[in-house]
C-alpha cells in the first residue's frame, strides 16, 4: 500500500491529510489521482465509504491556482442539501493550508442570501441541481469559468428525476471543460447520461456493483409484518449491546415517522430521525447528534442518508428490503468504513422474499438467517399496504342471492320521446317551406 506522500501533492495538502489522520489513500482515491491530474474525463464507480469525495478533490484542489475571479472554476453538482454541507466541510478540512473560496448551495433556505454571498466570489461552488439552476437563472451565478465538473452520486440524483436540471446545466457550461462523475453503481440511465455527455472518458471500477464489502457481517431475519418488525429491533436494541451506532432505514416518511413513535417511549432519549419533511435545522441537528454519539439509533430515508458520512457506525438496520438491490448495497455501506467491522440486520416479510433473493443474487452472496428471539411479541396488526389487495370487501348491503340485471335497461316512454324544438319553430317551418335553391328566394312565394 502506498502513501499519500507518494502522489506527490503539495505540501499544504500533505499537513492537510496529517492533521486529519489520512496516510495511506484508499483504492479509488490512488486510481482517481494521476487520471484526474491529467485533465481527462473520469468516471469512477466505487462503493459508498470508499473516499470517493477525497479521490477528486485531492487532484482538483492539487491543480487549482489561486484566483481573484468572481466565477467559480469548479462545479460540484450533489443530490442532497446535507451531502453538500458534508462536501463543502470536507473540501475545506482538505484545504486548509490553502487559499480556496468555497460555496454551497441548497434548496430549503433563503435564495437570496445564497445570491448575495454567490456576488462575493468563489473557487468552488458545490450545490443540488435544482437550486444550482435557480441561481444561474437568477444570473447570481455564472458558469461561463467552469474547468472542472464534478457530479457525485449521480445514480441518486437520476432516481430523484433531477435529469432536467442536470441536462440545463451541461448546456450552460463551457464545451472545453474536464467531466468527473462518480456513482456507487452503473445503471442504464447513467450510462446513457455519460454516453450523451461524456468525451471518452476514463472509467475506474474499484468495486463491481452490488459487491458487499467484506468486512461487513449480514443477517436477515423472516418478519411476518411492520409491527413485529418494530418488536424485534426493540428486543434487539435493549439486549444487544455492541449496538452502539445504528442506523435504521425506513422506505418512505410515513414508515419512518410511524417507527419513530414506536420507538420513542424506550428509546426517546437515544433516537434521532431524519426525513425531508423535518426542518433543515432538525435534519442537520439529527445528523450532527448521532455523529457525535448524542443520539445511539437514527432512522432515516434512503435519499437522506444515501453519501453523507458517519463515522463508526455499529449496525445499520433495513426495517424494509429495498425493491432495487442497489439500494440495499448503498445502505449497508454506511458500516464496515475504513477497515472496520459492521453489522447489517435485514427484516423481510414473504412478500418482500423476491427483493430479498433479488440482492443474494447481485452480490452473490446467500444472506444468513437468524431466528426471531422467542421473547419478540409477534403482531397480528397490519398497515393498510399489508393488507391482501386481491381481497375486496364485502358490502354488507348487498342482497347476495339477488340476480344482476342487464348493464342497460329500456327508456320510459316518457324519456323516449325525441326533442322536435318548440311549437313556434314549427309551425313558422311549415308555413314558411325551405327555398329549393339557395338564391331563389320567391320560391315558395310563386308556388
Amino acid at each position: 500500500m502506498s502513501s499519500f506522500r507518494d502522489l506527490n501533492p503539495s505540501k499544504m495538502l500533505l499537513n492537510a491529510l496529517d492533521e486529519l489522520g489520512y496516510t495511506e489513500p484508499t483504492p479509488i482515491q490512488e486510481a482517481a489521482y494521476s487520471v484526474v491530474m491529467s485533465g481527462k474525463n473520469v468516471v469512477g464507480i466505487s462503493q459508498t465509504g470508499t473516499g470517493k469525495t477525497l479521490a477528486y478533490m485531492l487532484p482538483i484542489l492539487q491543480n487549482l491556482k489561486f484566483s481573484k475571479s468572481k466565477h467559480p472554476t469548479v462545479l460540484i453538482v450533489v443530490p442532497t442539501r446535507e451531502l453538500v454541507q458534508q462536501v463543502v466541510e470536507q473540501i475545506e478540512s482538505f484545504a486548509k493550508y490553502k487559499t480556496v473560496r468555497i460555496l454551497g448551495v441548497y434548496g430549503g433556505t433563503n435564495i437570496n442570501t445564497q445570491g448575495l454571498a454567490a456576488l462575493e466570489g468563489m473557487d468552488i461552488l458545490v450545490g443540488t441541481p435544482g437550486r444550482l439552476y435557480d441561481l444561474v437563472l437568477a444570473r447570481a451565478v455564472m458558469l461561463k469559468n467552469i474547468q472542472k465538473l464534478v457530479i457525485d452520486e449521480v445514480d441518486v440524483m437520476l432516481d430523484l428525476g433531477f435529469i432536467f436540471q442536470l441536462t440545463n446545466i451541461f448546456e450552460l457550461l463551457p464545451e472545453k471543460r474536464q467531466n468527473i462523475m462518480f456513482s456507487a453503481t452503473m445503471t442504464e440511465e447513467v450510462d446513457a447520461l455519460i454516453k450523451e455527455n461524456f468525451f471518452a472518458p476514463v472509467q475506474l471500477t474499484i468495486a463491481p456493483s452490488g459487491t458487499p464489502l467484506e468486512n461487513i457481517n449480514q443477517l436477515s431475519y423472516a418478519v411476518p409484518n411492520f409491527h413485529t418488525k418494530v418488536n424485534l429491533l426493540a428486543h434487539l436494541l435493549e439486549t444487544e449491546h455492541d449496538m452502539i451506532k445504528v442506523l435504521v432505514f425506513a422506505p418512505s416518511k410515513r414508515i419512518a415517522d410511524k417507527l419513530y413513535d414506536r420507538l420513542h417511549e424506550d428509546f426517546g432519549s437515544d433516537l434521532a430521525i431524519i426525513h425531508s419533511n423535518k426542518s433543515q435545522n432538525a435534519r442537520f441537528g439529527a445528523i450532527e447528534s448521532f455523529d457525535d454519539g448524542t443520539h445511539r439509533i437514527l432512522i432515516a430515508t434512503d435519499v437522506i442518508a444515501r453519501g453523507i458520512d458517519f463515522e463508526h457506525i455499529s449496525h445499520v438496520v433495513n426495517i424494509d428490503t429495498p425493491k432495487f438491490p442497489e439500494n440495499y448495497i448503498h445502505r449497508i455501506g454506511r458500516t464496515g468504513r475504513a477497515e472496520q467491522g459492521g453489522t447489517s440486520l435485514l427484516f423481510y416479510t414473504e412478500k418482500e422474499l423476491e427483493h430479498k433473493l433479488a440482492i443474494e443474487v447481485l452480490m452473490d452472496y446467500e444472506i444468513p438467517e437468524a431466528a426471531i428471539p422467542e421473547s419478540v411479541k409477534i403482531s397480528r396488526d397490519l398497515l393498510p399496504e399489508e393488507l391482501d389487495d386481491t381481497k375486496q370487501p364485502i358490502n354488507p348491503h348487498r342482497k347476495l342471492n339477488s340476480e344482476s340485471g342487464p348493464a342497460f335497461h329500456e327508456k320510459s316512454a316518457k324519456n323516449s320521446k325525441v326533442n322536435q324544438g318548440s311549437r313556434y319553430h314549427r309551425e313558422i317551418k311549415t308555413k314558411f317551406k325551405k327555398p329549393k335553391t339557395r338564391g331563389d328566394k320567391g320560391a315558395n312565394r310563386r308556388k
